[in-house]
């Protein structure tokens, strides 16, 4: 049995993936801006920046890239505070995993206080005695430095600490660096799923199903 254990957050803790591809559209429609069918698949391969520049010029609009960056992070900071939800069993699963003595952290790539402000809200943070992000460690998951930093403040080795993960990359660092890994399943990495069954040494299709 794991003694400790690392979540990742968006797409595993909290289901938020959505949102990104919801972005574009949730801001031309702020606007009454009638936004384009494909117009997610038209922003996904693009930086924030990018995106910014694509609505300017496709939809002629009158803000500044500026503006509209602003605007879509205000988007993204009112879904993490005011909307966003849990997947469907996490707080059942982090209680039965206290119980048993286990350890919690996060490793995230995203905003510390956002991130914050949803697990407040939505009644987990008190499981987790600390959150690590990459930025505030000047890193990436697919370098294994945000385990590891969790692996020490855990004060335990790799093989005693489940990474749960979404991500396929992530999912992969955290093998290569000797933890137990907990693949977790989300309507994003459907393309990588089978990759990530293979290489995962658990799967998890619902933290719902996981406590049965």
């Amino acid at each position: 049995m794991i003694k400790g254990a690392i979540f990742d957050a968006d797409g595993t803790l909290l289901d938020s993936m959505h949102i990104w591809h919801e972005l574009g559209t949730r801001y031309l429609e702020s606007l009454n801006v009638t936004p384009s069918d494909d117009l997610p698949q038209k922003l996904y391969p693009l930086s924030l920046e990018q995106g910014c520049h694509y609505l300017k010029e496709h939809y002629s609009l009158k803000q500044s890239e500026g503006e509209i960056q602003s605007g879509i992070l205000g988007i993204i900071a009112s879904f993490y505070r005011e909307e966003v939800k849990l997947k469907e069993g996490v707080k059942e699963f982090l209680s039965a995993m206290k119980s048993k003595g286990v350890s919690m952290t996060i490793a995230t790539s995203g905003d510390r206080e956002l991130l914050s402000s949803a697990l407040e809200r939505n009644e987990i943070a008190g499981y987790f005695e600390e959150i690590f992000t990459c930025s505030e460690l000047d890193t990436n998951k697919h370098e294994p430095e945000i385990f590891v930093k969790c692996a020490e403040f855990l004060g335990l080795e790799p093989e005693n600490i489940g990474v749960f993960e979404d991500a396929l990359f992530a999912i992969e660092t955290a093998k290569r660096a000797g933890f137990v890994t907990f693949g977790v399943e989300d309507e994003s990495n459907r393309h990588d799923r089978e990759r990530i069954k293979s290489i995962s040494d658990y799967y998890i299709t619902s933290f719902k199903e996981t406590l049965r």
